[in-house]
């Protein structure tokens, strides 16, 4: 069985500029990779067919699973008889704002690539992993960039400072298309996406965390106050920057400290539990 590891992203930046005649919005946001990871397992299969195994009950098993639709595209793109059995291991919380989904199509992309001999780039990779979801391809290249469009349009930037991410998920799911659809642009705060790089190219930590900003946060706390809670324990547990990663529920702080990082992960296990303390990685995936 080959094996592929399918990262969690966060955004430093979310913003959202306009509403598109496809319907979909116009957004401008910068992510970066996290050390907390999905692991996907790949055995081929002689009867052609696509299985998802899961030990999570809420991963989907059949064409819903972006995997599924990651392997189904290859396949019939490229005329592959051979089937796959797609093992997801789960860590990444479910519909938490961290692109688990997306990265475990990213990384089943990645590793079918090698598994299956087609010599595809990253960059063709990736343009097909626009057609199954928006973060797809940011998460087949990993590391840290500034993704435009729908979000499948992808400028690679350099890794931010390192540091400690403390991950909280409250124990609720978000609708990405709800909250998309309850934005108001009109008197929205954006944030700077180009002090935000500014800030990352100049590995300026302080500037970083000065920089966080993320439109959908309005429209997901008032759905969820739950999530403006942990956003405000993060912080009074004394982490530098606070910041609801995508359509949330997820909240991250920045630390630069792994004593302070601590003192944040236990004082949220209060009011949260899945809390997590990880590292950036920051840095693009190799071609598997």
């Amino acid at each position: 069985m080959l094996y592929v590891k399918a990262p969690a992203k966060i955004n430093l930046t979310l913003d959202v500029l306009y509403k598109r005649p496809d319907h979909y919005h116009e957004v401008e946001m910068i992510m970066t990779t996290v050390d907390l990871a999905d692991r996907i397992g790949l055995e081929p299969r002689k009867d052609g067919q696509i299985k998802i195994i899961s030990a999570d009950r809420f991963v989907p098993d059949d064409e819903r699973n972006f995997a599924y639709q990651a392997a189904k595209l290859l396949k019939d793109t490229y005329g592959i008889a051979e089937g796959v059995s797609i093992k997801i291991e789960k860590e990444i919380p479910i519909a938490a704002g961290l692109a688990g989904g997306s990265s475990d199509a990213a990384a089943t992309l990645r590793g079918l690539n090698d598994m299956w001999d087609l010599n595809l780039t990253l960059d063709e990779l990736a343009e097909h992993g626009s057609k199954i979801g928006s973060d797809v391809s940011f998460c087949v290249y990993g590391g840290t960039a500034l993704a435009t469009g729908r979000g499948e349009k992808i400028e690679e930037l350099p890794a931010p400072p390192t540091c400690w991410v403390i991950l909280a998920k409250p124990k609720i799911g978000v609708s990405t298309a709800e909250v998309y659809g309850g934005l108001k642009l009109e008197g929205i705060k954006h944030p700077s996406t180009k002090q935000m790089i500014k800030a990352i190219e100049q590995q300026n930590y302080e500037l970083i965390c000065e920089s966080l900003g993320n439109v959908l946060e309005t429209v997901t706390f008032k759905l969820h106050p739950e999530v403006v809670t942990i956003k405000e324990q993060m912080q009074r547990f004394g982490a530098d920057a606070v910041l609801m990663s995508g359509s949330g529920p997820t909240v991250f702080g920045l630390v630069d400290s792994e004593t302070r990082a601590t003192r944040v992960y236990n004082g949220l296990r209060g009011f949260c539990e899945e809390v997590y303390v990880v590292r950036m990685l920051g840095e693009r995936n190799p071609l598997a």
